[in-house]
């Protein structure tokens, strides 16, 4: 019987941060329904960060672009409540492009770390990263020496942020930008799962140069909690060849009285080389289902059928 323990708390790499293997990411509570394709209130999700302040995690991540500020803000107001982040809590959050103009240049990189400290009310942040180059108007002007990843480094140096990383999709983008800048942490998504394995360089890559990972989306958006009738992944409809593997791993999950979900997030948590998988979360409620599900027993057994299907290694946002 294969059991992952539920909750372990471990250094993150270099960083010096002791973070828990599960993280808790937040866009949705930003209020994001063109992604996740349904609304989240204020309260809904001030409670969701409440909840998660108060449990055994200990890692939240969010972004600037998050629900335009809203998840930063929220988050944010939350803290002011609470008089302070809980002891040893550690939040991570990204530098981001201009939403309306797409330009990432250095001064951007300046006001999206501003206005992510005004809304958290925070004087500095455990972890920041460089997010998502490939959606800026220029990515030669996101990437240039001189240019926001550049800035990133130096709010390392001047004690805005202990630890710097790297959080985008391509991995054709990132890889070569995580062999010029020595980046101690990557964030990836939506390409380690049950049914793509995109990534899988790129981790190899990371592990060997001691980048720390963290794998976001282990649900893929939704179809690995909600089965294959759910129809998206990556945000996105789902194609056939991506459903395919998803009916064979639902049928292995019955057959095994597996919740899907729990096979999904265990993928990725028995992983020794991803530090911390980041779970998105809306309510109170999918706190302690994500709990356990990281509990929940799975036998030897399962994994050697689960682990059978074929996986898909194609980029699933190209």
């Amino acid at each position: 019987m294969s059991v992952v323990p539920p909750i372990t708390k471990a250094k993150l790499g270099r960083t010096g941060l002791a973070v828990t293997n599960i993280c808790f990411g937040t866009s949705g509570i930003g209020d994001m329904p063109e992604t996740y394709g349904y609304s989240v209130h204020e309260e809904r999700g001030k409670s969701t960060i409440r909840a998660i302040l108060a449990g055994p995690v200990n890692f939240l991540d969010t972004s600037r672009i998050y629900g335009m500020g809203r998840s930063e803000q929220r988050i944010g107001d939350v803290i002011r409540e609470l008089g302070g982040l809980p002891k040893e809590f550690v939040i991570s959050t990204k530098l981001d492009r201009d939403v309306t103009t797409n330009r990432f240049d250095a001064a951007q990189a300046r006001r999206s770390l501003e206005e992510s400290l005004k809304a958290l009310g925070l004087d500095r942040v455990h972890l920041l990263h460089f997010h998502d180059p490939e959606r800026c108007a220029s990515l030669s002007e996101a990437t240039h020496r001189d240019g926001p990843i550049a800035q990133l480094f130096k709010m390392k140096e001047e004690g805005l942020a202990q630890s710097v990383g790297l959080a985008a999709g391509d991995i054709d983008v990132m890889m070569p930008l995580m062999n010029d800048w020595p980046f101690d942490a990557v964030i990836t998504h939506n390409r380690f799962s049950l049914v793509n394995r995109n990534t899988e360089p790129m981790i190899e890559f990371s592990v060997a140069k001691g980048i720390a990972v963290l794998n976001a989306a282990p649900f893929g958006g939704g179809l690995h909690a909600k089965g294959a009738q759910f129809g998206r992944y990556a945000y996105s409809q789902a194609s056939d060849q991506t459903l395919a593997p998803v009916r064979q791993i639902e049928a292995s999950c019955v057959r095994h009285g597996i919740p899907l979900g729990a096979a999904a997030l265990q993928f990725s948590l028995r992983d020794k080389r991803i530090a911390s998988t980041i779970c998105g979360v809306t309510k109170p409620e999918r706190i302690q289902q994500t709990l356990d599900w990281a509990a929940w027993a799975i036998s030897d057994d399962a994994w050697q059928e689960l682990l059978k299907v074929s996986a898909i290694t194609a980029n699933p946002e190209a």
